[in-house]
């Protein structure tokens, strides 16, 4: 059954007329087209008994029948009101449908309003963006097969930074050098703004790379991923540039320890929220647990965030298929900032990594 397929199911059994997918990620989902639309509207419009279709910007119109959508794509001029054509389709395809379900997470107040004017008497209250977290929660062997290329640029990524490190070079520096060496292999996109932080200044878990030299003698982490067709990769390393003293050494072995472990522990039929403890016993046991600030992880596959939240309260079990990262981190104000990160996926018995670059401390020359 394809993903259609099971949404069309799911409206006819909760007597929905119709679903608005807003969210571009999960319209390159169930379409295979991947698009961000900026602020113009792109949306896929799907119903219990008649075809889909993707309602697009006229400049993406091509472009979504190259990826072989074999259902209607209507665009419109940027001149022209998206929702009066949109209320113009809807009507020809399934007449005044009242019972909508819309992603609640997604839709903005702004365009929620402007269906509401076209569609006056219709209950916009149903909920689609659970069934589709649900779906989009186990990834299929061939979803797992291009997450595993993904990985392996990720990997490439953290060959050529590392190489890359020197005291004359910024953060922003190596961040170039390694996106445009991925450019060159082909791979044009990256998952998220890729983040290079040294020293102290990777104890910012978010933080973005600075114009800051990097110093010698100081732990550099490196926070990054890729995009191969639609999925996408996200792993952390942190190595040392020359010798680092002792407290960072520290540090690092304890947040190794932890990655190490819960990896190792991940299993079908285990919750998240044990998951996380795992990681976080590590920590808290050596003492840093008040600089383990983040959940332990988050799901992956066509988006560097998607659900579930591996995390202390959720008790949603662990199966074959899913796919999310295990990254524990310990970031001291003033000091330091170590992550270790491997996205995975859950096997019959375990899990495996997408990314396999050693986590063993580096130390890397300094010059």
């Amino acid at each position: 059954m394809s993903h259609l397929t099971k949404v069309q199911q799911w409206l006819a059994e909760n007597d929905y007329d119709i679903a608005y997918v807003s969210d571009y990620k999960n319209i390159q989902y169930f379409t295979g087209f991947g698009s961000d639309p900026i602020e113009r509207v792109l949306a896929l419009f799907i119903f219990p008994d008649k075809d889909p279709f993707i309602f697009a910007p006229a400049l993406e119109v091509e472009a979504v029948k190259e990826v072989g959508w074999k259902y209607p794509v209507y665009g419109y001029l940027d001149h022209e009101n998206p929702f009066a054509l949109i209320k113009d389709h809807i009507l020809q395809t399934a007449g005044n449908p009242v019972k909508w379900a819309i992603e609640k997470g997604n839709l903005t107040v702004e365009r929620y309003e402007a269906f509401k004017q076209q569609f006056p008497s219709a209950d916009f209250t149903g909920n689609i963006s659970p069934l589709i977290e649900h779906e989009k929660l186990y990834k299929t062997p061939a979803d797992i097969e291009l997450l595993k290329v993904a990985g392996k640029w990720a990997d490439f990524a953290f060959e050529v930074g590392f190489n890359a490190l020197a005291q004359d070079k910024t953060e922003q520096d190596i961040v170039a050098e390694i996106e445009y060496a991925l450019k060159k292999k082909g791979i044009l996109h990256m998952s998220f703004d890729t983040i290079v932080q040294s020293g102290a200044n990777a104890a910012d878990p978010h933080g973005a790379p600075k114009a800051d030299k990097i110093r010698p003698n100081e732990l550099c982490l490196f926070d990054l991923g890729t995009v191969y067709k639609g999925f996408v990769s996200d792993a952390s390393r942190t190595v040392a540039f020359g010798q680092i003293d002792a407290k960072s050494k520290e540090i690092y072995d304890v947040c190794l320890e932890a990655q190490l472990t819960a990896q190792a522990a991940a299993k079908p039929g285990m919750t998240a929220a044990q998951l996380d403890k795992i990681a976080r016993d590590v920590i808290d046991k050596a003492g840093y647990g008040q600089y383990f600030i983040h959940r332990l992880g988050h799901g992956m596959g066509q988006s560097d965030h998607e659900f579930p939240s591996i995390m202390e309260g959720n008790n949603m079990k662990l199966e074959p298929g899913m796919c999310f990262s295990i990254e524990p981190g310990i970031y001291i104000p003033g000091v330091a900032g170590v992550r270790i990160e491997d996205c995975v996926y859950v096997t019959d018995t375990g899990v495996e990594p997408f990314t396999h670059y050693p986590k063993d401390l580096i130390t890397l020359p300094v010059k």
